[in-house]
């Protein structure tokens, strides 16, 4: 009896769990300074900006703003706010959770730049900020804001990274608020003034809403593909039409907040201007359906913050 031919059946490759390296991407080109510069998500930066504007305005219209010190702060924000997201680039793109984006491709997730290479970046840029403040504790000698320093870090660090990332169970907009808000505005006008003062409480506030409003509407876009990658934001737990009215309340908040500014600050009413920006980008994120929409939301969002910011920091200052 004649033996039967079988046919080999060829191993199947395994799929590498690298990033870059699963089927499906784009070929990996060379990385440029244009990569590196939006990996800094240089939108955001506005966040940072908007606090020290704030605080030092706080700090000025209650008697005493050091501009060297404002600068350090300034410093300090700027830094931690690119470091945040260098870092963010770097734990999602190791997860995975990258490789169901529709926006803007990651360093680390697009198979561009690797991992660790990212993590360095994101690691000098915290440094940067812990040098920064460290010299704002040696000026002012307030050792204890060390301890601040040190949680502003930490907090940044485990929004994505770690083994139980907080960002990826919907408290991404609590350390915003509290980081980019409270403690950034709040911080600004203690290293100035040495005093806690309730205006610069309540300017926190705002400028806490403002970053969880540019958060909200960033997660809005990615609510499929976070949903997808196991990422619970808190626009995936709350879903899309409450993620939306969230956000709208966001960003409107602050201008029924400059209410108590516009009783005590004469040129404080001048910032309603702004809404000619916030309007828009309120409507847009709430009806906007395509990822393009999203994104022009966010960025005005973003110079909402910034514009609302430097305008009542002006007022208060002057």
């Amino acid at each position: 009896m004649a033996k039967t031919k079988t046919a080999t059946k060829t191993p199947t490759k395994k799929r590498s769990g690298r990033p870059g390296g699963r089927p499906g991407r784009q070929p990996v080109r060379r990385v440029t300074a244009r990569d590196w510069i939006g990996g800094a998500r240089l939108r955001t930066l506005p966040l940072g900006i908007a606090p020290v504007a704030l605080g030092t305005g706080v700090a000025r219209a209650n008697g005493s703003w050091d501009l060297p010190l404002a600068l350090l702060c300034l410093a300090v924000a700027l830094f931690l706010q690119i470091g945040v997201n260098y870092s963010n680039d770097y734990s999602d793109g190791v997860r995975g959770t990258d490789d169901f984006r529709v926006g803007p491709s990651r360093l680390t997730g697009s198979g561009a730049v690797k991992p660790k290479t990212v993590l360095r970046v994101a690691l000098v840029f915290f440094g940067l900020a812990a040098v920064a403040g460290l010299v704002i504790v040696v000026v002012t000698q307030y050792w204890w804001m060390l301890a601040v320093g040190a949680a502003c870090v930490v907090a940044a660090w485990f929004y994505t990274g770690g083994k139980r990332p907080y960002g990826y169970n919907a408290l991404g907009e609590v350390f915003v608020f509290v980081f980019f808000g409270l403690v950034a505005t709040v911080g600004t006008t203690f290293v100035q003034l040495h005093e806690f003062p309730f205006d610069a409480w309540v300017a926190g506030i705002v400028a806490g809403l403002f970053a969880c409003a540019v958060l909200m509407v960033n997660n809005i876009r990615d609510i499929p593909q976070d949903a997808a990658a196991g990422k619970r934001t808190l626009a995936v737990v709350v879903g899309d039409t409450v993620a939306r009215a969230l956000y709208a309340l966001f960003l409107l908040l602050p201008y029924l907040i400059l209410v108590y500014f516009a009783l005590l600050y004469f040129h404080a009413p001048l910032v309603y201007f702004t809404l000619i920006v916030a309007v828009p980008a309120a409507v847009i994120g709430v009806t906007g359906k395509t990822p393009r929409e999203l994104i022009l939301a966010l960025q005005l969002s973003s110079l909402s913050a910034l514009l609302y910011a430097l305008g009542l920091g002006a007022a208060i200052f002057f």
